[in-house]
């Protein structure tokens, strides 16, 4: 017999993990305390920080005041403070800590714009750091290449590992390649760092924390397909640990309108392209973090593999249909429930109940 699931079934699908990168003196460490809550200490090749926060949605709260659940899920990020291993003399990552910038889902690169001794310039931290990943990825992609040939590989496979030497070569990320060009889910086990979306922050000083990207920044950010983002580490370190309710008057001060939590998270989804579902019961209600353009059936999958491999239809109610309504029946009597299948595209807000058997 058919089941329809809510979430009752786990999987990690609710976590995103972030790393944060940067130069020695980027105050990388900081905006992990700002963003995390945490307070760890300036190391230099130790072992990694995590923090994680769950990501505000009003929906999720206007869902769990209706249903009054057991449980209420939010989607959460974890930052993974990677300790510098550059020095003064910005020798370049090691093999470890590229190791631990490899096992991250999302790359952020830290780059000092405050007043400093050592004269900071963003543009050239930036430049470095590109480099080190484009020859990081070269190195893995030449030797694969090599071995691919000597083995007789399939002409695809062999195809793709040149498209990636070109790409690299000319200096451009891997990223860049468009999914109709390159198939990534036959490569993921390769871990490639120019393929992780890159976020840029620009730590600037507090007198500048409300002013935009520099163009010349921002241009060559959209030549290596990564966002950026302008924060005040420090002066955020102070909102992060005011009462809440003192936070909007100083920020306004500075012409923010929201802490940078709230904009990190923010401008990471829109790189990604991410938006949620949600999953509804007196359990649990829950959202889940999805790419743009999912479909059903793989949607699914993030509750659990077996309602993907199960799937049969997704009930599905659009948020703003429900709240209108006031309840999954009051929808269900206007019209607005809907029985999908497998290839039906999950939109931002979508409320889903999983068929399956297995």
């Amino acid at each position: 017999m058919p089941r329809r699931r809510h979430c009752l079934l786990r999987n990690t699908g609710t976590i995103m993990k972030v790393g944060l990168v940067g130069f020695a003196g980027s105050g990388k460490t900081t905006v992990f305390n700002t963003l995390t809550g945490l307070t760890v200490p300036t190391t230099y090749g130790g072992e990694v920080h995590l923090g994680t926060v769950k990501v505000p949605d009003p929906r999720i709260d206007a869902l769990s005041r209706i249903f009054s659940p057991k449980k209420t899920t939010y989607a959460e990020i974890t930052f993974a403070d990677i300790p510098g291993e550059h020095g003064a003399e910005k020798s370049g990552l090691s093999k470890k800590a590229l190791q631990q910038i490899r096992d991250q889902e999302v790359l952020c690169l830290v780059l000092r714009a405050f007043p400093n001794p050592t004269e900071p310039d963003p543009s050239a931290e930036l430049e470095a750091f590109h480099a080190e990943c484009v020859l990081a990825d070269l190195a893995i992609v030449e030797k694969r290449l090599d071995r691919a040939k000597k083995e007789k590989a399939s002409p695809i496979e062999v195809a793709a590992f040149e498209l990636m030497k070109q790409t690299l070569e000319a200096e451009r990320p891997i990223r860049a390649l468009p999914a109709s060009e390159l198939h990534r889910e036959q490569f993921s086990g390769y871990q490639f760092l120019t393929d992780r979306p890159l976020l840029v922050v620009l730590n600037r000083s507090e007198s500048e924390a409300a002013l935009p990207l520099p163009p010349a920044l921002a241009a060559r950010l959209a030549e290596v397909d990564a966002a950026g983002l302008v924060l005040s580490a420090s002066v955020e370190a102070e909102i992060a640990r005011m009462d809440p309710a003192d936070q909007p008057a100083f920020l306004a001060d500075l012409g923010l309108e929201e802490p940078a939590v709230g904009r990190f998270i923010r401008t990471a989804y829109g790189l990604l392209d991410l938006i949620s579902f949600f999953t509804v019961g007196a359990d649990e209600v829950r959202a889940w973090p999805i790419k743009r353009g999912t479909r059903a059936k793989a949607a699914a999958g993030k509750i659990h593999s077996d309602l993907e491999r199960g799937f049969i239809r997704a009930e599905v109610i659009g948020y703003q249909h429900f709240m209108a309504a006031g309840s999954e029946h009051a929808a269900k009597e206007a019209g607005h429930f809907k029985l999908e299948g497998k290839d039906y595209l999950v939109a931002d807000g979508d409320i889903l109940h999983v068929r399956f058997a297995v």
